[in-house]
């Protein structure tokens, strides 16, 4: 068995969820000088820019977690803010990007999945996006693991999906069949001048929890159920988010994918699988 074959049947083998709560424990641990070499750790390992980070000192983050959500220095991600223009949500790189093809998306080369079960399995929710567009952005450990709104929206349904935790790495992406449909993910449903717009936050391995502005951390009772909350789109409880604004994060490394409807925006000619992401730059134009 090959190096590579080993790492995905150790994936299928261990204990994800626990796993991944115990190291969610340690994260959220407030361990002083230990905490501090941990983080000097992380960054040597990952080469990350910490002059980005609005506090570069690692002494400063009193838990990996705070350092792993780190907020970056105003004005580090300029916004593509131009009404007809569709900005990135996150730093990272393009795993995937296309058509949503006979409700089908494609996971890797020979790996194509339901958008219909990403969304959760409601012929509703997944309605608005046949024929549309999809995009995956995987967030490797370096990258800021903040997620942002590409253009303006207001939320008119939250999903929880229960599931695995596979890492969602390239290695799993082309090995794991209907990885980001079997992961546990948080579905945020936005209407927007666009039309409908999915944004999907998909758990992996070790990600100890997906938080939205508006919920918190997104934690339902453990068990198979699929939870889904409903919100206004008009008065004083709606919820408007402008497009650059936070809209959830990460705790630890995962996925992002978007979809949006037939004949609302195209993908910029440069945008391919591979690359290198930046939240806030030019992504797709409006039609």
């Amino acid at each position: 068995m090959n190096l590579d074959k080993l790492k995905i049947a150790m994936q299928y083998a261990l204990p994800k969820h626990a796993i991944s709560r115990l190291v969610g424990k340690l994260a959220a641990a407030q361990a002083g000088a230990l905490t501090t070499q941990l983080i000097k750790v992380f960054i040597k390992q990952y080469k990350i820019d910490m002059s980005e980070a609005l506090h570069e000192d690692p002494a400063h983050y009193k838990t990996f977690n705070e350092f792993f959500t780190r907020p970056l220095k105003p004005g580090i991600r300029p916004l593509a803010d131009a009404q007809n223009i569709v900005a990135h949500p996150v730093d990272g790189a393009i795993s995937q990007l296309g058509d949503v093809v006979d409700g089908q998306i494609i996971q890797a080369k020979g790996h194509d999945y339901s958008l219909q079960t990403l969304l959760g399995g409601q012929k509703e929710d997944v309605a608005p996006y046949l024929g549309g567009k999809f995009a995956t952005i995987y967030l490797a450990p370096k990258d800021y693991h903040r997620i942002h709104m590409p253009v303006d929206g207001t939320l008119r349904k939250m999903i929880y999906v229960p599931g695995d935790l596979f890492s969602v790495n390239p290695l799993t992406a082309q090995n794991v069949p209907n990885l980001f449909a079997r992961n546990e993910r948080v579905v945020a449903i936005f209407d927007t001048e666009l039309g409908p717009l999915a944004m999907v936050l998909v758990g992996a391995t070790i990600v100890a929890s997906i938080e939205t502005v508006w919920a918190g951390t997104v934690t339902p009772p453990a068990g198979k159920d699929i939870f889904s909350w409903r919100y206004p789109a008009e008065g004083e409880q709606k919820i408007t988010l402008k497009k650059g604004e936070e809209m959830g994060r990460f705790k630890l490394g995962s996925t992002v994918i978007l979809a949006w409807g037939a004949d609302q925006a195209d993908f910029l000619a440069d945008q391919l699988p591979e690359t290198v992401t930046r939240m806030g730059t030019p992504f797709a134009m409006t039609k």
